[in-house]
């Protein structure tokens, strides 16, 4: 079935290779069983799962989660062995922020604003996750989410279009680079197409409606950018966009993806997404739903079996095409065939690179700078932080000695293979570490310290005997991720009783805040002088928060989601539009405005917000002209100063406003951005060039647009900046 062709090992003849499969091959190729658990138990579909089909279980086209070299050498030797056809199985895996080496969860990668940085964790990501066997990576998540309370936020880069589109770029540039068949390459899939995270509600895997409006200017942005930057698969969501399931949603799979996009790749679904479009209520049978999924463009079914067990009578009753059946299986050989696995099917696996490479020294060391620059400094009155070389300080709270630095998307890491906060602090400085006050967990809705009062007691008394406190405090990992939406967004009680007594006090406290989501930080805000979001910091966090703890290394992170005062201004973002009565948030209540009797509409802390070790000032917008046209550009441009005793880096934001179009347009929107490190006393210019591609957007019906008119320009340290000038588009 194949000939040699330049620049690849081997290229497949799919017609001649399809023309001789039977029915029963094709349709396993289809079919995505489990690989194994997470305790190694094997479940190859016949033990587990929607069938007990023998065939199936020697013939599926592909492996859900099953890795490491041992297992992997082993399951595809069984698979082609007295084989005539030669397909080999691909592994795919949930690699989302590391493989054994585990960096940073998603949401605190995106704070580092640093495209290239996402990009080379991603390639350590699958250098890793290659010699262990895995083909396809289900990442990025593409999703845009404005809602803190779903819990997947912390696998997302948050709120905004543009910047969820750099990162999506750069996921899929870091695991698949310019070939997927070169070595340490694997396969990147983009999820979840699309509108999965406007979750009515934050509910997971809740409907969603989302106009075509909002749809092509703000969710579909980032999806696009990963197929630009090659990305070879697709998974659509668990959701219903507008009442249909993405799973059998034409309009998505077939006039936007295939058609409008001309993507050719391979579109799986998510897990039993099949089965339950029963429950969705657009199938009324398993046959019905395998017959709208094929229909639709989806190439292969993960775990459920609709397809398998209803293919064949289908074809017979006519509801399905061989040429249907065909174009799918062509699909998923080519990606095979890109992979190199038909000359190489053991490619990359290797039991002597993963004990070379797993959490090897460069890893652990990028593992390391990623946490550190995905911190974000909230607060930091009276200099709290860094701690000073004289300070006794007490460290204190559920996380102060825990090695549960991970969130769930943990894939191979361990958290026997993190180092506490404590344990790499306790050489730095002089640190109490109060017993009893150690992660003590009795459930995901606890997630705090022991409720002893002993334990209380003692931890007050360590904080009184001490110049500063250090409170390591947070949501447990179980509380974030799929399926960990939640209602209340506030820390646990205990916690919260802990932080009370101990600011109390009247000694200088620092909050480091461990989670995967924006929390309601209003009264933990009221009751400590430094506010650090720490995130899930992946492998080396514990190291990474003792370097900014001691002034080893300086925060220089920034949100990429709005922090709410209250979870009732949720869903929350800065990009929203604007109303016919606006409020005046610095005036008094207004009745008869947009608004909340009893809060303001604005957030505590907004997108793009985050501090440092030292200040920054930034001058008034330039700009090169007052007036362009469609074929020309404009520069804007600022002087930033650093201001302060320590060098620091600033990451400089555009943002952009379409005063009048024939659509009303949000309110803010971020178009770019530069990272600059400055000394102490040192400053430099900054500048952007806009041109028409920034000023465009989608109208229905009519595709992308340019409007004439008067546009401002934004610029300063987060998306609250008032320092602006304004332009003309003739």
């Amino acid at each position: 079935y194949c000939y040699k062709r330049k620049g690849h090992a081997v290229m497949i003849d799919y017609s001649q290779l399809i023309s001789e499969m039977t029915l029963e091959e094709k349709l396993a190729q289809m079919t995505q069983l489990w690989g194994e658990n997470p305790d190694g138990t094997p479940l190859m579909g016949i033990e587990h799962g929607f069938h007990k089909d023998a065939f199936l279980s020697a013939h599926a086209g592909s492996l859900l989660g099953l890795a490491g070299a041992k297992n992997a050498i082993e399951a595809q030797r069984n698979h082609l062995e007295g084989r005539q056809n030669k397909i080999p199985l691909l592994f795919m895996a949930d690699v989302i922020h590391g493989f054994k080496t585990i960096f940073p969860s998603v949401l605190g990668l995106a704070a580092t604003w640093s495209p290239e940085l996402i990009k080379e964790t991603a390639r350590t990501a699958a250098k890793e996750a290659a010699v262990s066997g895995v083909h396809v990576t289900f990442s990025p998540m593409a999703d845009l989410v404005r809602d803190a309370r779903w819990g997947r936020v912390i696998e997302s880069t948050g709120e905004d279009p543009y910047l969820n589109s750099l990162y999506a770029s750069a996921y899929v540039r870091g695991y698949q680079g310019d070939d997927i068949s070169a070595p340490y390459r694997i396969a990147s899939c983009v999820k979840h197409f699309a509108g999965y995270g406007a979750a009515e509600g934050g509910r997971d895997y809740n409907t969603t409606e989302i106009s075509d409006y909002q749809l092509y200017n703000s969710y579909l942005p980032s999806f696009q950018a990963a197929l630009l930057s090659g990305c070879k698969l697709v998974m659509p969501g668990f959701n219903a966009l507008n009442g249909i399931p993405c799973t059998v949603n034409r309009k998505l799979l077939q006039d936007i993806l295939r058609k409008e996009w001309e993507f050719d790749g391979t579109v799986i679904t998510d897990c039993t997404a099949v089965h339950e479009l029963l429950t969705h209520g657009v199938a009324d049978s398993r046959k019905d739903a395998a017959r709208q999924c094929v229909q639709s463009g989806v190439d292969i079914e993960m775990v459920s079996t609709c397809l398998y067990e209803n293919g064949r009578q289908l074809l017979e009753e006519g509801l399905l095409t061989m040429a249907e059946i065909d174009t799918a299986v062509e699909h998923i050989l080519r990606l095979k065939d890109e992979l190199g696995l038909f000359d190489k099917p053991y490619k990359d696996i290797s039991i002597e690179a993963e004990k070379e490479l797993h959490l090897c020294e460069a890893h652990r060391l990028l593992a390391r700078e990623a946490a550190v620059r995905s911190f974000v400094l909230l607060k930091n009155e009276g200099n709290t932080l860094p701690l000073l070389p004289e300070e006794k300080t007490a460290l204190i709270g559920p996380y102060a000695d825990s090695t549960m630095l991970l969130d769930i998307w943990l894939c191979r890491g361990s958290r026997e293979d993190c180092t506490s906060i404590y344990d790499s602090m306790k050489d730095r400085r002089d640190i109490v570490c109060a017993e009893g006050c150690k992660l003590h967990m009795t459930g995901i809705n606890t997630g705090g310290i022991s409720d002893d009062e002993a334990a209380m007691e003692a931890a007050v008394a360590a904080a009184s005997g001490c110049d500063k406190v250090v409170l390591a405090l947070g949501e447990h990992p179980a509380m974030s991720a799929e399926a960990g939406s939640r209602a209340y967004l506030t820390l646990p009680e205990d916690q919260m009783k802990l932080l009370k007594r101990i600011y109390g006090l009247g000694k200088p406290v620092a909050v480091l805040l461990f989670s995967g989501r924006p929390l309601e930080l209003t009264e933990i805000a009221s009751c400590c002088d430094s506010l650090l979001q720490v995130w899930f910091p992946g492998t080396e966090g514990g190291a990474a928060i003792a370097d900014v703890l001691t002034g080893a290394a300086a925060p220089s992170g920034k949100l990429t989601m709005s922090f709410p005062r209250s979870v009732g201004q949720l869903p929350l973002s800065y990009d929203h539009l604007p109303t016919g009565r606006p409020r005046q948030e610095a005036a008094a209540p207004q009745r008869f405005a947009t608004g909340y009797i009893d809060s303001p509409n604005t957030p505590l802390y907004p997108f793009g917000y985050g501090l440092t070790y030292t200040t920054f000032v930034c001058s008034g917008v330039t700009l090169s002209k007052r007036a362009m046209r469609a074929e020309e550009t404009i520069q804007a441009s600022v002087q930033v100063r650093n201001t302060g005793q320590n060098a620091g880096t600033e990451t400089v934001q555009l943002y952009l406003r379409d005063m009048a179009g024939t659509y009303s347009r949000p309110v803010r929107m971020l178009k770019d951005y530069r990272r600059v490190t400055l000394l102490p006393g040192e400053e430099a210019l900054v500048t952007f060039v806009l041109d028409r591609k920034q000023l465009e957007y989608y109208i229905p019906s009519r595709g992308t647009v340019l409007e004439p008119g008067e546009f401002r320009v934004y610029i300063g340290s987060d998306s609250t900046a008032q320092n602006g000038q304004s332009f003309t588009l003739l």
